[in-house]
């Protein structure tokens, strides 16, 4: 009895050992082919200096890029925490995202503090109730913008304008503060697929840099 607990006790220890080696190997070959990608859209303008995994699902990387670029740039990639069985049921119940957050100093720091969260509410139609009527009007709206902002400063609508565009349509959130780090950025992991993705992202990190600081310089 005692042999037979002992040999499914190291069965047991095997099988989560196992579990943690693929899905460690699984988190570092995707949060590594992110970097890359980020790496490789700088177009020699930046690179990667050092990276540092806290854990199996987290990724820090300082990037060190040329002149009227960025400053003290790092990069943090949050990872679904997949080796780890009890924390990756709570991730996928929560349903928690990978992100990409880019964060660094400008020439010029932003003379406001501003932080925007995109959200985006879907509905769907009740099919029943829209067969007993045909008095329906649809109606598609431009972006619509909620602030606390009490005064529309000079800094404010090129950044707006960036949000609204096409190319930053993809970015969960974006903070601007006078004090260091002056700008961060976090971007769904999944729409990094490739470099060319990567360079639409930090494209629009330099628009959203310039509409801040282009009133101070």
């Amino acid at each position: 009895m005692g042999r037979l607990f002992l040999i499914d006790a190291v069965g047991a220890v095997a099988l989560v050992a196992l579990w943690y080696f693929c899905l460690a190997t699984y988190n570092h070959r995707r949060g590594k082919n992110a970097l890359r990608w980020i790496e490789a859209a700088c177009s020699h303008r930046g690179q990667v200096t050092d990276t540092r995994w806290v854990g199996a699902s987290r990724l820090q990387a300082h990037l060190r890029f040329a002149a009227h670029w960025f400053e003290n740039a790092r990069v943090t990639i949050l990872l679904v925490p997949r080796p780890l069985p009890i924390q990756w049921l709570f991730s996928v119940w929560h349903k928690q995202r990978e992100t990409l957050t880019f964060e660094a100093d400008l020439d010029c720091a932003p003379g406001v503090r501003l932080e925007v969260l995109r959200h985006r509410w879907l509905t769907h139609s009740d099919n029943k109730l829209l067969r007993k009527s045909r008095d329906w009007t649809v109606v598609r709206p431009g972006p619509v913008v909620l602030t606390t902002c009490t005064q529309w400063k000079q800094e404010l609508p090129p950044v707006i304008n960036t949000l609204m565009t096409s190319r930053g349509h993809n970015l969960l959130s974006v903070r601007f503060h006078p004090e260091s780090p002056h700008l961060a950025a976090t971007i769904d992991l999944e729409a990094l697929t490739d470099e060319r993705a990567a360079a639409g992202f930090l494209g629009v990190l330099r628009d959203l840099a310039a509409g801040a600081s282009a009133h101070r310089q």
